[in-house]
């Protein structure tokens, strides 16, 4: 008989309670093995420990039950603990309906233990939809936070401030929370705590947008520097939305590197497809208003085709400069633009949709009438055709002159663009392109070095000088009560 017919014949012959029991069994050797990683970079002062405790929360997540995290809960309470850290784990066995058992545990619970079992319970909580349980539990795990600066509680610590973020975001209050995560900002950058500092970045950035609160966040971006070495998931999100405020800014150059950069540093798979088209939609319209025409390669991808539906329709009308094309499809789409919070970015290409016509006209045409040019881009008088097209000469869009008298435009010879600069500009541009990313390889290649453990070996020789310096001591003074005796005794 082969395995697979014995597992299946093993499923057959166990009986609901006994799969329970084995699941309940399961779940709590899973437990014990991540709290026995969370223990062993406590006492290492290794956050990659941490870390892989905490690759395990997404498969613990799925089969949660309340009362094999509350018995976890239960066994690490202890009397010793620090105030927060025991009100906190007693907290969570009210919040998951459980009565406060007695400590089974004979030492202390450190508070990276409290916040893993925290946002383990927390999870719990969000997932059966008592976000106001959440919220309680969420306020208190960040009083655990505030009150310990410890190098391996970073991790852990920024998904909770996450997680907290995320239940006001869903009850409506992220109004709430703004004070605390300021707070938490500052005392996360004193203690030098950089996943930390990277998360509430990128959640008070998300906040401030949500409020359109877009002078705010130019002033926070301007006045913080985000963490060089933070995970690639929080500099994407990072990216984005500073892309994002850079954009409404007008600062759309600058929108574009931050954008194009977020999609490469997000990772390419189905659990990032809403992220990607996101950053996508932003990136279409902030080309658009650059003057440039996305690449229909860009649409046809398997993961964008069908959100960038919309997008593709505004990239066409606004390529061959028809004007009531754009109206179109802006009414037919404004709902999804306004979900999308891009509607603000569309209207402003409507001047670029009337320079793309002057455009594709000036080539058409070596002379025109304003006229014939009115009637063409829909406008409503001759005046507003002159006033557009002499912009577009201002601008540089079109080499042409406008004659007032006769009313007409003389488009200039068409000249050959390899005698231009843009070459050049173009070549810079991709030359720059590839120095930044040889930078950021050779950054990502380097390791830390071992200088916290010769520190580390020399805080150790200093404490066993002193235990013996103060061994010497006492020996000292013992002896000297002995010669005074003597001395005594001989008198």
């Amino acid at each position: 008989m082969s395995k697979s017919n014995e597992a299946a014949s093993m499923d057959v012959e166990l009986s609901p309670e006994q799969k329970q029991a084995e699941a309940h069994r399961i779940l709590l050797e899973d437990l014990g093995r991540s709290l026995k990683f969370l223990q062993r970079g406590i006492a290492a002062a290794e956050t990659h420990y941490i870390y892989r405790a905490l690759r395990a929360v997404p498969s613990l997540r799925k089969r949660l039950l309340p009362e094999v995290l509350a018995e976890t809960i239960s066994a690490c309470t202890s009397e010793t603990d620090a105030p927060n850290v025991r009100d906190c784990l007693k907290g969570m066995l009210v919040l998951l309906k459980q009565d406060q058992r007695e400590s089974q545990s004979t030492g202390a619970c450190e508070p990276e233990l409290c916040l893993f079992l925290g946002l383990l319970s927390l999870l719990s909580l969000l997932d059966s939809g008592d976000r106001a349980s959440g919220a309680k539990l969420a306020e208190s795990l960040i009083r655990v936070t505030s009150g310990s600066q410890r190098r391996t509680l970073d991790p852990i610590a920024s998904r909770v401030f996450f997680y907290y973020s995320r239940i006001f975001e869903m009850d409506g209050r992220l109004h709430d929370v703004r004070p605390a995560l300021l707070n938490a900002l500052q005392a996360a950058t004193l203690a030098g705590m950089k996943e930390t500092k990277a998360m509430l970045l990128t959640l008070l950035l998300r906040n401030y947008m949500h409020y359109k609160h877009y002078d705010q966040a130019e002033r926070l971006t301007a006045k913080s520097s985000f963490p060089s070495d933070a995970p690639n998931n929080l500099l994407a999100r990072y990216l984005y939305y500073l892309g994002h405020i850079e954009a409404i800014q007008l600062n759309y150059s600058q929108a574009q590197l931050h954008l194009l950069e977020a999609t490469r540093k997000a990772p390419s798979n189905a659990e990032t497809a809403g992220f990607q088209q996101t950053v996508h939609k932003i990136y279409v319209i902030v080309e658009l208003l650059m003057g440039n025409i996305p690449e229909r390669s860009l649409f046809r991808q398997p993961v964008l085709r069908k959100p960038l539906q919309p997008y593709l329709e505004l990239t066409q009308a606004v390529r061959v400069g028809d004007l009531n094309k754009f109206q179109d499809v802006v009414a037919k789409y404004e709902e999804k633009f306004l979900k999308d919070d891009v509607l603000i970015l569309i209207q402003r290409l409507r001047h670029n949709v009337i320079k793309a016509g002057i455009r594709s006209i000036s080539i058409a045409y070596s002379r025109i009438s304003l006229r014939d040019i009115c009637l063409k881009l829909h406008l409503d008088s001759e005046e507003d055709a002159e006033y557009i097209v002499a912009k577009a000469i201002r601008d540089g869009v079109v080499d042409a002159t406008i004659d007032h008298e006769k009313g007409f435009v003389q488009s200039a010879e068409i000249h050959n663009v390899y005698s231009t600069n843009d070459p050049q500009y173009a070549f810079d541009k991709r030359i720059a392109f590839c120095l930044s990313l040889y930078n950021d390889s050779v950054k990502s290649m380097r390791y830390p070095g071992s200088d916290h453990r010769k520190e580390l070996a020399y805080a150790m020789e200093a404490i066993k000088r002193e235990r013996e310096l103060a061994h010497e001591l006492e020996n000292d003074d013992y002896d000297g009560d002995s010669d005074e005796d003597a001395m005594d005794e001989d008198l």
